[in-house]
């Protein structure tokens, strides 16, 4: 009878028992699931309410076979994503799977597939019709080249009129590479037929820098005023130049026009507040906060003296000095349902510092931000250069929330108007940008001036309720994302 080894028996016992517990980490994953499990594990890694969502628990993948499974159960990747978002639509409005993150990094450059507007649509007068009126056209795009203008009012889409029962199934034309758009004047609620004309999209890279002036003699001063639509860290350089121009001219005011600025680069946002507040030195801007798995990459964003310029690669290719307003004391913004995210963090952030008067309608409300996720796990799923190559599916998780110096972040409903003005309700007058009488514009000019802003309680079009174009809206729209640089400060 041979003689048993107690210890080595228990030594074995003790190892089945420590391998069945350990988590699947270093089991090979099947290659139907490897991108579902690579969204699992990202999510249980990042994702800002983790603890909040019962499949994202640790104990999810203690069972290997249940854990494959549980993937298995899903066709997609992109469906698992949208099954672990939390309360989504309502708390989470912003995490999205990426399925192609090469299309998705040069979209954040401003690099896409576009008409190049930005429409509004809006109803008239209380009869059941809706027209939609231009809000931008981008130089050199579709509808510049068109003769498409600011302002510009369209009626019908692809021969079909617009109206309430219909609206949302004839703006699914904006989906075609090709669309015709019918425009018309308005007069004494009348809609004259003006002309069609027909655009295809291409590709088109933006620059967010879209307009700049500088108003004299308004109260004895100088008024700054910047059309500013995306925080494109590929333009820093041409925000910059904006800001040397404002320099030259010695302007004592400035307003910020960001009604048309869904947010972007949190840096180029940090970048834009040291532009403009003169005593930044190194205070703190912006403070992040991810979820308990990552309470060690808590951080500051600081006002700066130089900013990094990138291309349209994102790739950084030198820096510059930050050209900073010295005379500036308080700020306008200009804002709509449009203004989000890094355009909001501007006004929180600042608020601690200087004055911020908000100028239009209340913004979206969007105090949490996003970073890319690629299927690299030797790099906590940060790093694009150790991608999985067999594919270029990644996300767009929010994972940290923004606060200000004072530790605010208090504006998940937006940031309601100091000065009320519904640009909307004057469709049938839009005015270009930079003209002294443009609505909104000019409400700010007025609080400058010392003038009472004017009533919108006698417009004729008052009671419009406006819409959005949502077919037009990239995802990213309204993101406030950071990029792996962070967590290698």
């Amino acid at each position: 009878m041979k003689k048993i080894n107690y210890s080595l028996l228990i030594y074995l016992i003790f190892s089945i028992v420590f391998i069945s517990c350990t988590k699947n980490n270093d089991i090979e994953v099947p290659q139907n699931i490897e991108i579902q499990d690579f969204v699992w594990k990202g999510m249980n890694s990042w994702y800002n309410w983790q603890s909040g969502v019962p499949n994202l628990a640790d104990s999810k993948n203690d069972d290997t076979n249940a854990y494959f499974s549980y993937l298995n159960s899903y066709s997609n990747p992109d469906s698992l994503f949208e099954s672990l978002l939390y309360n989504p639509g309502t708390t989470d409005r912003f995490s999205w799977f990426i399925d192609n993150y090469e299309v998705q990094n040069n979209a954040f450059q401003g690099i896409s597939t576009s008409f190049g507007f930005r429409l509004q649509a809006v109803t008239t007068n209380g009869s059941g019709n809706i027209i939609i009126y231009v809000r931008y056209v981008a130089p050199n795009s579709p509808a510049s080249n068109s003769g498409i203008q600011r302002g510009d009012i369209i009626n019908a889409l692809n021969g079909s009129v617009l109206n309430e029962s219909n609206y949302n199934n004839v703006i699914k034309g904006f989906n075609n590479e090709t669309i015709t758009l019918s425009f018309v004047s308005e007069s004494n609620d009348i809609l004259t037929p003006i002309e069609d004309k027909t655009i295809t999209a291409i590709e088109l890279s933006e620059d967010p820098v879209h307009f700049k002036t500088v108003f004299n003699n308004i109260d004895g001063g100088k008024v700054g005023y910047l059309v500013y639509n995306s925080f494109r860290s590929s333009y820093n350089d041409e925000l910059n130049a904006a800001f040397s121009y404002f320099q030259s001219e010695g302007i004592d005011e400035l307003i910020l026009d960001l009604r048309l600025n869904g947010g972007g680069a949190v840096l180029t946002a940090t970048y834009l507040a040291s532009m403009i507040y003169n005593n930044a030195n190194e205070n703190v801007f912006a403070e992040l906060k991810f979820n308990s798995k990552h309470s060690n990459e808590d951080g500051f964003y600081y006002f700066d003296n130089t900013l990094d310029v990138y291309n349209s690669n994102g790739d950084n290719i030198g820096q510059e000095s930050i050209n900073r307003l010295t005379s500036i004391n308080q700020l306008y913004v200009l804002t709509s349902s449009s203004t989000a995210s890094a355009s909001e963090m501007i006004i929180n952030g600042l608020k601690p510092f200087i004055p911020v008067k908000v100028v239009g309608t209340t913004t979206y409300g969007k105090n949490v931000g996003s970073i890319t996720l690629y299927d690299s796990p030797s790099s906590k799923y940060t790093s694009i250069s150790s991608a999985n190559p067999n594919h270029l599916k990644a996300m767009q998780p929010i994972v940290f929330q923004i606060y200000n110096k004072i530790g605010q972040s208090d504006y998940a409903e937006g940031f309601a108007p100091d000065i009320e003005v519904k640009e909307y309700n004057f469709w049938n007058a839009i005015l270009p940008f930079g003209d002294e009488n443009e609505v909104v514009l000019k409400a700010a000019l007025d609080d400058i001036r010392g003038l009472s802003g004017k009533s919108e309680s006698t417009l004729k079009y008052k009671n419009s309720k406006a819409f959005n174009v949502i077919v037009l809206e990239d995802k990213f729209e309204k993101e406030m994302y950071i990029d792996s640089d962070f967590f290698n400060q």
